[in-house]
């Protein structure tokens, strides 16, 4: 390995031989081993558009599934629309013919973030091994975020006309509330233009919920739909109103309705229920170990340590040096592949590829150097659904990499993953992306 040429701090002998190299599932055994009986695993990627992110989380979960009883997947992602892959890989009835099929059906930008070939693989592999699963054991796929304002509202309603007239009623006034605002899709100003009166119906709507939720029993998870649903309702209502001013607080309002969603999974399942987390980075990734600190801003892998490190909780994070990523040059825009450039000097990323343009694992023991190596603050990647590889600099969060992480997953070289084929209004793009995992 080459000798880091950087203000790195100098490193003691054994640094080297306590990174492991990363090539195939043999490799992730450290990783497992680290895990052991911890609960919560939270699978970070460093961008929303690599390949490599996606495929190595994949192969990570399918292990915890098999080997550790995981007990279900959840995503940074839309809770109506990842609903619509947890029915179809518990093979649900009416729940649709293939995965492709569920897939398209994901419209809200960025689609490509869950509609691809590695997400359909990874849903391909899961319906297989559920099909040999009791019902109440079948591995599950959610959705965590609390953007799906108007798909939870028409979900909720066509749910309690059928199930709980009483309730749907208490659903369509809260409706009637955004109605005004749908047609531009503008959450910011429903929430400024909203009045207290509404805001009440919407608390009350998840209390009516919550409170009924028992007897929602035509299909076993109609009820954890419905009450999640409103909580999205709930929750969205602080997010976007946060939005509107403009500061931080969006951010933290976001991060824990996710945690508040996990929770309620987590109450759903049963005692001994394990749950494996997909999300970026600058989600879980401790926050306390970065500059959002300083700024007031929690997330998700703050929250997580903070309130289950008894049951066991192991952040995991992902970087790679170069290559290419699906991103989009602003909000809405088109996807496409990009150059992501080789990583800055003094970088996480770049010190980890002059020690040799290899894959490697980091494990965060307290025992190994490496913990003590990576508490110094760095520069380490993070790319957004939006991206310019021209002000690429401005695309580093300052990090104390052990502290933020428990192990760390570095990619040498990754590739844009392979969206399935349509623009976010659901037209086909001529395009094509050979299958690849």
């Amino acid at each position: 390995m080459a000798t880091i040429t950087s203000n790195f701090t100098s490193q003691p002998d054994n640094f080297e031989t306590s990174i492991k190299p990363l090539e195939n599932s043999a490799d992730l055994d450290p990783l497992v081993d680290r895990i052991g009986d911890s609960k919560y695993v939270l699978l970070g990627e460093a961008t929303h558009g690599t390949h490599e992110y996606y495929t190595w989380r994949a192969e990570i979960s399918r292990r915890l599934i098999q080997e550790k009883g995981f007990s279900f997947v959840a995503v940074e992602g839309d809770w109506p629309d990842c609903y619509m892959i947890n029915r179809w890989v518990k093979d649900l009835p009416n729940s649709g013919s293939s995965i492709r099929e569920v897939l398209q059906k994901f419209k809200r930008w960025p689609t490509w973030m869950w509609a691809n070939w590695e997400v359909a693989a990874f849903a391909e592999w899961m319906k297989k091994y559920n099909s040999q699963l009791e019902p109440d054991k079948k591995i599950g796929f959610y959705g965590l975020d609390v953007y799906s304002l108007w798909e939870s509202l028409e979900n909720i309603v066509k749910y309690l006309e059928k199930e709980d007239p009483e309730t749907a009623a208490l659903a369509k006034q809260a409706a009637d509330c955004f109605e005004p605002y749908r047609k531009n899709d503008s959450y910011v100003s429903a929430y400024r233009g909203m009045d207290q009166h509404c805001r009440e119906e919407v608390v009350q709507l998840l209390r009516e919920v919550r409170g009924n939720v028992k007897k929602y029993d035509d299909e076993r998870e109609s009820g954890l739909n419905a009450e999640i649903n409103s909580l999205v309702m709930k929750n969205a209502e602080k997010y976007y109103e946060a939005m509107a001013t403009f500061d931080n607080s969006s951010w933290n309002v976001r991060d824990t309705h996710m945690v508040e969603t996990l929770n309620t999974l987590m109450d759903f399942h049963d005692d001994d229920a394990k749950v494996i987390i997909w999300e970026h980075n600058t989600h879980i990734g401790d926050a306390r170990a970065t500059d959002m600190a300083a700024h007031g801003m929690h997330n998700v892998g703050q929250l997580v340590r903070e309130q289950h490190q008894e049951s066991g909780v192991v952040l995991v994070g992902f970087g790679s040096y170069e290559g290419s990523v699906i991103a989009g040059d602003f909000w809405g825009g088109k996807m496409r592949k990009m150059e992501l450039p080789k990583a800055i000097d003094g970088s996480v990323e770049k010190i980890l590829h002059q020690l040799g343009g290899t894959n490697k694992l980091l494990i965060f023991d307290d025992h190994s150097p490496l913990k003590k190596t990576f508490k110094e603050k760095l520069g380490h990647r993070a790319v957004g659904v939006v991206y310019d590889p021209e002000r690429e600099r401005g695309n580093y969060v300052p990090s104390r990499l052990s502290e933020r992480y428990d192990a760390f997953l570095y990619i040498d070289k990754t590739r844009g993953l392979h969206p399935l084929h349509f623009e976010p209004n659901g037209n086909l793009v001529p395009e094509t992306y050979p299958f690849g995992i």
